[in-house]
């Protein structure tokens, strides 16, 4: 996987330099400029990133917040600012209340079938989406978003089409009863079936048929594995094949999507938000930057470190989160974290440590003590009261 990976990363940081050039640093070069205001992030930026305004997604981004007064926010982005646009636009645009997308019974997330009764020009809106996410892989971003596994299946394979094998990651309960039907005993007929499926959306139930005159078609013995096939397809392919394509093409504007076919589905969700694997502290240590007169030996590191090396994996877990955003490592260590891993001296012992998450910094008073220095760490990390967006 790993390997497969660092071809994935070549193959962009080829692409990378056909389109951005020989620039090192992140205020050089082409560059899409966009200013947003937080209140309306998604409203913001699928205004301004339209295809028709932003044809190539692939050039760096300068992004400017504008606050809630209609000030444009302090500081000029050298790259942390637009990770922090395009993670916390991600997560607004993949959250359920927003309506392009529900949660399974696990709550992984897939397309919503019923979206065109919010939105009837939705295929728009997920070609927009298909698009940040395909943004976000070819900027190495991860992104904690936890894809339904048919979704995903969509996305990695040839075709946006899968079969009835993937039921289970949609509704483990309709394909527990059509399992049941495939090897049912008795009659079939008598269970009153027809080649039909309810739809429920925004309280009103409609019938559709899964085949032509399906309603006056009653499922029996013969034609039940074709039942089952349908209803399958209806669910997983059918009633979002629109919302699938668009994102499908959206993503491949970005990223071709051939260069995913070498993943699985599971592989792929990796690719998207990390594998949740035991953090490597030494890796960390070798890979962390220091500022205001903090350095590897100094005796409020050497207690930082050894508090660490203290904390279980969800501790550890919860300071990455609060440092960076997100609490899964970089798939090929601490060296592609960008910005690094860097700790600064916050001055004042009686402050909470606070972190600046977009340009991966932890402001991290110079305690005296270890016990000080676990409980302050905790406390912060762990109420999320240090936790500042610049």
């Amino acid at each position: 996987f790993n390997k497969r990976v660092g071809i994935l990363q070549g193959l962009v940081a080829a692409d990378k330099m056909r389109v951005q050039g020989n620039y090192q640093a992140f205020l050089q070069g082409p560059s899409i400029i966009l200013k947003v205001r937080r209140s309306h992030l998604y409203e913001d930026a699928y205004d301004r990133l339209r295809p028709e305004n932003e044809p190539d997604l692939r050039l760096k981004f300068r992004v400017q917040f504008i606050s809630s007064l209609g000030l444009e926010e302090a500081g000029i982005d050298g790259g942390g600012v637009f990770r922090e646009f395009l993670s916390e636009l991600i997560k607004t645009a993949f959250d359920p209340n927003r309506g392009f997308f529900m949660v399974t019974t696990d709550n992984k997330l897939y397309p919503n079938p019923d979206v065109a009764d919010l939105e009837p020009d939705f295929e728009r809106h997920y070609y927009f989406i298909g698009r940040i996410l395909g943004k976000a892989i070819y900027e190495n971003l991860l992104v904690e978003l936890p894809l339904a596994e048919f979704f995903l299946t969509k996305l990695a394979g040839k075709y946006a089409d899968v079969d009835i094998h993937q039921l289970a990651s949609l509704d483990p309960e309709l394909y527990k009863n059509l399992l049941y039907l495939k090897d049912y005993e008795g009659d079939v007929s008598e269970l009153n079936l027809d080649f039909t499926v309810a739809s429920n959306s925004l309280g009103h139930t409609q019938v559709i048929e899964l085949k032509p005159n399906g309603q006056s078609i009653p499922v029996t013995t013969s034609n039940r594995i074709e039942y089952l096939q349908l209803m399958a397809d209806y669910k997983l392919n059918v009633q979002i094949r629109k919302h699938c394509v668009a994102f499908r093409r959206g993503l491949s504007n970005v990223l071709p999507v051939e260069w995913l076919y070498m993943f699985s589905n599971k592989e792929l969700q990796i690719l998207i938000s990390g594998a949740e694997i035991p953090i490597d502290l030494d890796d960390l240590k070798k890979h962390c930057k220091y500022g205001g007169e903090y350095s590897l030996e100094h005796p409020s590191i050497v207690l930082f470190w050894s508090v660490l090396e203290s904390f279980n994996d969800l501790q550890r877990r919860q300071l990455l989160k609060f440092v960076t955003s997100c609490s899964r490592p970089p798939l090929l260590g601490f060296k592609d974290l960008d910005p690094p891993f860097f700790i600064q001296n916050a001055g004042d012992m009686e402050r909470l440590p606070t972190a600046s998450t977009c340009t991966n910094l932890l402001k991290l008073p110079p305690f005296k003590t270890e016990e000080q220095m676990r409980e302050k760490l905790l406390y912060a990390i762990q109420s999320g009261v240090g936790f500042e967006l610049s």
